[in-house]
């Protein structure tokens, strides 16, 4: 006979995320949507390489993109892109390397692969995003 479980668990409810994450959080969907859309096929999200993240992993045919996603909110002074400074160009380039050498260069259909920056900028709480798209944003030069 069975005996019923004496453990306890304590699970905490689910908190709302502060707004910084939740911004991020969505604007991951958005990207991650659009891509979608574009004929991509998302492998990963929010990657953990060491103590550095890739937020999102999409493959189309024998290329892997490798995106960073932006967000600016509204009453934001600086566009997404001016965000990127050189050390998380530097922390991406990074990260993108240890992707390749942990998991991509594993996938024998991976031919190329590319940095990508998706950048998305909301005039209001509800408005329609815009999406910039930037193919090839980093590479080996910009580290």
């Amino acid at each position: 006979m069975a005996r019923p479980s004496t453990r306890q668990t304590t699970r905490k409810p689910r908190e709302a995320l502060p707004v910084r994450n939740a911004t991020g959080r969505d604007a991951e969907d958005v990207a991650a949507d659009f891509l979608v859309g574009e004929g991509f096929r998302v492998l990963w999200r929010n990657v953990r390489i060491g103590s550095l993240e890739i937020d999102l992993v999409v493959k189309k045919g024998d290329l892997v993109a490798i995106v960073e996603v932006r967000a600016r909110g509204p009453g934001s002074f600086e566009r997404p892109l001016a965000t990127i400074t050189y050390k998380k160009k530097r922390a991406l380039l990074s990260a993108s390397r240890g992707l390749w050498r942990g998991r991509l260069k594993k996938m024998p259909d991976v031919l190329r692969v590319r940095i990508d920056v998706v950048a998305i900028t909301r005039d209001h709480e509800k408005g329609e995003p815009k999406i910039e798209w930037i193919k090839g944003a980093l590479t080996e030069e910009d580290g």
